[in-house]
């Protein structure tokens, strides 16, 4: 290796983006540096937010922590880090330090280079005589792997109860990374979405935090809150992570240039934007695209030739403005033929046209066996009937006002009744489960050109491709397919940290949950699973055989004491190949 100067690590450290450092092995100079500072410093700090790492790659990952030093007041401090093959730190392999300070909120991100791929590797932090604890992190793999091991979350409501799934994932074992697929944050005021139970759990938002998000400071401190959760550390310093985010980090139903959150009087949109975005960028261990660029978060993980991870953004840097079922409503009804036209134009873009494209190359590109898409919003195809969206929306806005249990019971009576072409079944009848509205315009529903390209494009490149996708606070499974039925692939979808699912808006009784699950799915052609009510977590396990996914659930996040319900945990899996790119029930 050639010799690294301290004015090359300076160099390069500071055309960075967030304060993410280089570190590229033992500059013994810097270690010493950091010491003497350390005992120069009369103030003292404190490791509040833990540590973590992420962002993977055969030969680097990012580490990253936050100081909290005693003196508010302190502009400046020194951060060392030490990386070591054994958690002891005998076998030092890393040291290095860096300034952070009030700018960039006193978080500090390393990118530590020169490691070897598919290797164990251990870190910590220190600063002012304090140590952090120590975090475990492990390199993407470049030789032939047997599997590889995802957990998957989204969704983590702070008021809205314990994170005890963040604690389930942590025990998980021989996981080689995290993806989290956003709304790790929640930008709501105090008393706001579902916070009602806060108080009572010692989750509410102090005073200096209760107010909505809006300013780079207001959204810091929205992190600062968050990763003072113990389960949440521990999932960040067991394993690396691979993030993206949605639309809480910045505002509900965010879009390229606004929010369904974003009101008159909040500012401009462009402004918050930027701000959320340069909070999260301090916050995770995440890498920048570029200097200086806090807005592009889509990017590969390769895990040797097994899988290609290709992390979205279809909330902030391609997306249209979301349509709106109130926009079609007319005195007959909803108009039909304007929404269909309006979802098939070709000039409507989720992703955005430069992502899209860079997502067609990395496809054509990969030789992996499985191409993995780690996204925000449900890609399936959620055709539902007419009249039972208008009741769910209905039990929405006034809960109890719909029976329905019992509309559901209809329906489904009349989709067993087509499905045996009962002669009896009379056009009205038939209408009822033949007029289909999607179910949700902020999804990949209400981009469908976009998604037929994408899908078109796997179905052109023969390409195994598994979705994955969070932001709906349900537990779903959907094969893909093309508007002509090819089968292209399959969508896992995980269920929530903590944010309440549809079980808060259909009032059913617990006895009914089920029953309604089942209901639905039948309903819905492409849909094969589905849990409303439950809080949980996916692991996605691929191997040269299979993609697999087996939902876990906590039986409750209101309660300290809580216990897994294994008897609602369930499995499915699809096999590379075509013909074989479907759901199905592993053997």
């Amino acid at each position: 290796m050639s010799r690294f100067t301290r004015r090359d690590f300076l160099r390069l450290s500071l055309a960075t983006v967030g304060t993410v450092a280089i570190s590229t092995g033992l500059q013994g100079c810097l270690s010493s540096s950091s010491s003497s500072r350390a005992d120069e410093q009369a103030r003292q700090a404190a490791f509040l937010h833990g540590v973590a790492s992420g962002d993977p790659l055969q030969d680097r990952i990012m580490i990253w922590t936050r100081v909290t030093p005693q003196d508010t007041d302190q502009s400046d401090i020194e951060i060392s880090w030490e990386v070591a093959s054994d958690a002891e730190f005998t076998d030092l392999l890393h040291d290095g330090s860096f300034n952070t300070g009030a700018e960039r909120d006193f978080t500090l991100k390393v990118d530590v280079l020169n490691l070897l791929p598919g290797q164990t590797y251990y870190y910590r932090f220190h600063c002012a005589g304090a140590t952090s604890p120590i975090g475990s992190m492990r390199t993407l793999p470049a030789a032939s792997i047997d599997q590889v091991r995802l957990a998957v979350l989204s969704c983590s409501n702070f008021p809205a109860g314990y994170f005890h799934v963040y604690a389930e994932a942590a025990k998980v074992e021989q996981l080689d990374a995290v993806v989290h697929l956003g709304d790790y944050i929640y930008e709501y005021a105090a008393g706001g979405y579902a916070s009602e139970d806060a108080q009572a759990l010692g989750r509410q938002l102090a005073a200096d935090n209760a107010g909505e998000l809006l300013t780079l400071t207001d959204y810091r401190r929205r992190y600062a809150l968050y990763r003072t959760d113990p389960d949440l550390q521990q999932l960040h310093a067991s394993v690396p992570w691979i993030l993206v985010w949605d639309d809480h980090e910045i505002a509900n139903d965010s879009w390229r240039e606004g929010a369904e959150n974003h009101n008159e009087g909040e500012g401009d949109f462009a402004e918050r934007k930027l701000a959320a975005l340069q909070a999260y960028f301090e916050w995770q261990p995440i890498r920048p695209a570029s200097e200086h660029d806090t807005e592009t978060s889509y990017r590969r993980f390769d895990f040797a030739d097994l899988v290609s991870l290709h992390m979205l953004d279809t909330r902030i840097i391609g997306r249209d403005e979301q349509l709106n079922f109130t926009n079609y409503l007319t005195a007959g009804g909803m108009d039909g033929t304007r929404l269909a036209a309006d979802l098939a134009d070709t000039d409507r873009t989720m992703l955005g046209l430069r992502q899209l494209d860079w997502l067609q190359t990395q496809l054509a590109t990969s030789t992996a066996t499985w191409q993995l898409l780690g996204q925000q919003v449900l890609m399936g195809r959620m055709l539902v009937p007419a009249e039972m969206l208008a009741a769910i929306l209905a039990t929405m806005t006034a809960p109890g006002s719909t029976d329905i249990t019992g509309l559901l019971t209809e329906l489904v009576t009349l989709k067993l009744r087509q499905q045996n072409n009962d002669p009896t079944l009379t056009p009205q009848e038939l209408a009822r489960i033949t007029t289909l509205i999607p179910y949700n315009l902020d999804a990949w529903d209400g981009y469908a050109y976009e998604r037929e390209v994408l899908l078109e494009t796997c179905a052109s490149l023969n390409k195994n491709l598994v979705v994955l996708a969070g932001d709906t606070h349900n537990a779903w499974a959907s094969d893909l397919k093309t508007v002509d039925g090819k089968q292209v692939g399959v969508e896992f979808a995980t269920a929530s940290v903590s944010s309440p699912g549809l079980e808060a808006y259909l009032s059913l009784p617990p006895e009914m949950i089920q029953p309604a699950e089942q209901a639905i799915t039948m309903l819905v052609d492409d849909l094969q699973y589905l849990n409303v009510n439950q809080r949980g977590f996916m692991v996605v396990t691929l191997t040269q055989e299979q993609a697999r996914a087996d939902w876990h659930f906590v039986d409750t996040i209101k309660q300290p004491d809580y216990r897994m319900d294994t008897d609602r945990s369930h499995s499915l899996q699809t096999l590379p190949g075509t013909g074989q790119r479907h759901l199905q029930t592993p053997g």
